[in-house]
Parts: C-alpha cells; structure tokens; sequence
C-alpha cells in the first residue's frame, strides 16, 4: 500500500505539468534561453542564460526521472497485480473444488439419511414380527394341529360313511318289512274273503 501511495503522489504531481506538457514546455524554454545565449550581449546576460539552461535541463532530468520511477512503479505493481489475480484465481478454484465436495459430503449425508431411515423403518417392521424361532415353534405347532385335524376327519368320514351303510341296510329292512306286511294284509283279505263264501254257500 506505501507503494501504491507514493504512485499516487507521483502521478498527482506530474498532471499538474499538463498531462505531459510540462516537458514540451521545459525544452522550448531550453531552445528559447539557448538562442537567448547564443545572441547575448554581455556576460552577464550570457550568464544569466546558461543558468535558465542548466536549471531546465535539472527540471528534464528531474521530470525524466519521474517518468522513469513511474513507469518502474507500473511495473512492479503490473507484477503484483498479476500475482494477486492469479491467487485470487488459485483462491477460486480452491472454492470451486471445495464446494464441490461439499456437495458430494451433501449427497453422501443425505442417502446414509435415506438409508437409515429405511432400516429404522424396517426395524420397527421386525420388531412386530416374532423371532425366527418362535415362528417355527409356531409352525410346528400348528402342524401338528393340522394332522390332528387331518385324523379327526377322516375318522368323521368313516363315522359317516358307516351311518350311511347302515342307514341304506335300514331302509332296504324297513322296505322288505313294509312289503311283507303288505303281502300279509293282501292275504289275509283273500282268506277272509274264502271263509265269508264258504260260510254263505249251503251245504249239499
């Protein structure tokens, strides 16, 4: 920052020669007092010239030295600056590259989120379901139950089947029984008839 103020400083003083204009006047002053020297009259006014020479050309030198430091000035500040802006572009590429991992750390917390949301999901899910072990004691339990079942109906079914022969025997029983009964009655009537004809016929 010293630098750069002194810069400053420096190009102040030399816009107020004019922009430059400073040193066009310094030398045609120098040519005006050189030909004021050439066309002098007496030693004194010779004198008196060459000292307005010398001095202008101090104020040249001088100037020209400015210009000198300044344009030496731009040029280290030339260097600084480009220093600076390649940090600050190596500063860019360093964010650019650590916001980029941040957003893969972003990406990589929230699919670990996602997941563990899911296996605390599928926990609870576990949790209302018994173990394997119990499931099993549970299967073969109710295994045994169906046998059992299994058993109970197929002795159901032979129960079954058996009333139905019998029930068939019984009904062929009660048929054969209604048709004697009913062959019976029908002679019992043709005897009855035969004794009621014999009883009215006369005898010889």
């Amino acid at each position: 920052f010293g630098r750069l103020s002194d810069y400053e400083v420096i190009r102040k003083r030399l816009l107020i020669d004019g922009d430059g204009a400073g040193d066009d006047r310094r030398i045609n002053l120098l040519v005006k007092s050189f030909i004021k020297w050439c066309n002098s009259g007496s030693q004194e006014e010779g004198y008196s010239q060459y000292q307005r020479m010398l001095s202008t050309l101090s104020q040249c030198e001088f100037s020209m030295g400015k210009t000198l430091l300044v344009y030496d000035m731009n040029l280290r500040e030339m260097e600084n600056y480009e220093k600076i802006y390649k940090e600050i572009e190596c500063s860019i590429a360093g964010a650019h590259e650590k916001i980029a991992e941040c957003k893969k750390q972003i990406l990589q917390a929230k699919r670990i989120r996602k997941n563990r949301q899911e296996y605390d999901a599928l926990a609870k899910v576990i949790q209302h379901h018994p173990d394997r072990h119990e499931t099993l004691k549970e299967l073969e339990a109710l295994g045994k139950e169906l046998e059992h079942l299994s058993h109970i109906k197929e002795s159901v079914e032979d129960k079954l089947e058996l009333r139905r022969k019998q029930f068939h025997v019984l009904l062929s029983t009660i048929h054969e029984l209604q048709q004697t009964l009913e062959n019976d009655e029908k002679l019992s009537e043709v005897e009855e008839a035969q004794e009621a004809s014999m009883e009215t016929d006369p005898k010889p």
